[in-house]
């Protein structure tokens, strides 16, 4: 059993919600950035997600995008990703996935980068703009890596199928369209989304986008097997590093708010 199929299947024994976290791969800083990954295993992150910082982020909001800046002007890369991923691997035991756009990834080489990726500890990678029709090669590629898919509610039936049939580890949920960021509601479109991919798949469902707050962490998880949140963890990192305080303890208190 994978270390993402072992997290997923003790989420329904425990009494705290299924929280899948997001943060930025050097952001503020590499050193920092390790500490927070560390924060996050402690507060009780069920996964970890490592975004690879990128210079054109589309699907990403402001939040995450100012994370990419910082990332990039602190000397951050897909390889220093996967350095920082090595360094905590041997500390935690939480599922990791490295989250990137493909372009990163191609520039190292598909196989290249699943044998790095492997080595350093990841569990899961999840191409946000990796065409459905490219998928079947890149899983052949990425070997033992878990190749997790983003379904979003105007996902069309047969790309539903063909993610369901493809993806390892679980299916990521999309609960409104639009870039990532923080709202004040969970859109009213993410149930339905979730009982369609639930009529076609038993993977588990993590849906995200919007999703910043304990209350909408407990809703989310009456139908989803975890929620995803990154924009809000993103803005704690960046307002608590202008300020100089702690980036890794507060990391650590906002996530153990959100699961408690």
């Amino acid at each position: 059993m994978s270390r993402l199929e072992g997290a997923f299947s003790r989420l329904p024994q425990n009494p705290r919600p299924g929280l899948v976290t997001y943060v930025t791969a050097g952001d503020p800083d590499l050193p920092r950035s390790r500490s927070v990954l560390l924060a996050l295993a402690r507060a009780g992150a069920d996964v970890i997600e490592v975004g690879v910082p990128f210079s054109d982020p589309i699907a990403d909001g402001p939040a995450i995008q100012r994370a990419s800046e910082r990332a990039l002007a602190a000397g951050s890369h897909l390889g220093a990703a996967l350095d920082l991923v090595e360094s905590v691997r041997k500390e935690i035991d939480t599922p990791i996935v490295m989250f990137s756009y493909v372009n990163p990834v191609l520039q190292m080489g598909v196989r290249g980068f699943a044998d790095r990726a492997s080595a350093a500890g990841v569990d899961g990678v999840l191409l946000l703009d990796l065409p459905i029709e490219e998928a079947e090669s890149a899983r052949k590629d990425l070997g033992a890596l878990d190749l997790i898919f983003l379904v979003s509610p105007t996902t069309t039936e047969r790309r539903l199928k063909e993610a369901a049939r493809l993806g390892r580890g679980f299916l990521y949920a999309i609960s409104r369209l639009g870039v990532t960021g923080t709202r004040d509601t969970v859109a009213t479109s993410a149930k339905p989304l979730v009982d369609r991919i639930r009529a076609v798949t038993k993977l588990p469902i993590a849906l995200g986008f919007g999703v910043s707050r304990p209350e909408h962490v407990r809703e989310v998880t009456q139908y989803a097997d975890a929620a995803v949140v990154g924009s809000a963890i993103v803005q704690t990192i960046g307002k608590t590093a202008a300020g100089g305080g702690d980036v890794a303890a507060s990391v650590e208190d906002f996530v153990k708010w959100l699961k408690g």
